[in-house]
């Protein structure tokens, strides 16, 4: 947050200075206001141009992307913008070197002047803004991601987190495990070979065999004798 702060701070005042640099003199006298954007292509000539044809153009775009990169926090376009500045103000010394057949260093009415002094400085400024930058931040840091459960130790495998409570290893219905019946008596369907001892006996009329009760079922507590 910091770094985008300060490095937002410097890339500013580096466009603040390219765009008021073609207001002083570039090169013996001559103001960068003067010079047509086209003469950057084609040739340095005597015309005069009017403010937003001039060299001020490409200027005011870069401070454009300048303020976009610094609304965004994308460091490349502020670095995109200086290089614009740097580049425009070197294509200028190029053409203005071939027009007078060497760049001079003079006083303030003859030779390079203050304009193009300011003109790099300002691209190096943003330079130097978007590289202190640290940008926009695509993902959480890896310090503030949620660490996973640790991994119970060796002799407590059984160990249930995040409360490191002894308990079963995987989780189990809260409600009671049905249980079989114990019956086992006369009456009970017959659902295997193990229940036909169980099985009542027949009943004839009248039969009041001392092992049967009174529906004519197998008492289990008075076998029938023979």
């Amino acid at each position: 947050m910091v770094r985008n702060v300060l490095g937002s701070v410097v890339a500013l005042v580096g466009a603040a200075a390219a765009v008021q640099s073609p207001f002083h003199s570039w090169y013996d006298g001559r103001l960068g206001r003067d010079y047509r954007v086209q003469d950057l292509f084609g040739g340095i000539t005597g015309a005069s141009s009017s403010v937003i044809a001039s060299i001020l153009l490409p200027f005011l775009f870069a401070a454009l992307m300048t303020l976009v990169g610094v609304i965004l926090r994308s460091r490349w376009v502020v670095a995109l913008a200086g290089l614009i500045v740097l580049g425009f103000t070197a294509l200028w010394m190029v053409r203005q070197g071939q027009a007078a057949g060497s760049l001079t260093v003079g006083g303030e009415d003859s030779g390079l002047g203050w304009g193009v002094a300011q003109a790099l400085a300002g691209g190096v400024l943003l330079l130097l803004g978007a590289l202190v930058m640290s940008g926009l931040r695509r993902g959480p840091r890896r310090r503030d991601a949620v660490e996973p459960y640790p991994v119970p130790p060796d002799d407590r495998p059984d160990t249930w987190p995040p409360t490191q409570e002894p308990g079963p290893a995987a989780m189990t219905s809260p409600g009671p495990e049905p249980e079989a019946d114990p019956y086992t008596g006369p009456g009970r369907h017959r659902t295997s070979p193990a229940d036909e001892d169980t099985a009542a006996y027949p009943v004839q009329d009248g039969d009041t065999h001392p092992g049967r009760d009174d529906d004519g079922e197998r008492d289990r507590y008075h076998p029938p004798h023979p």
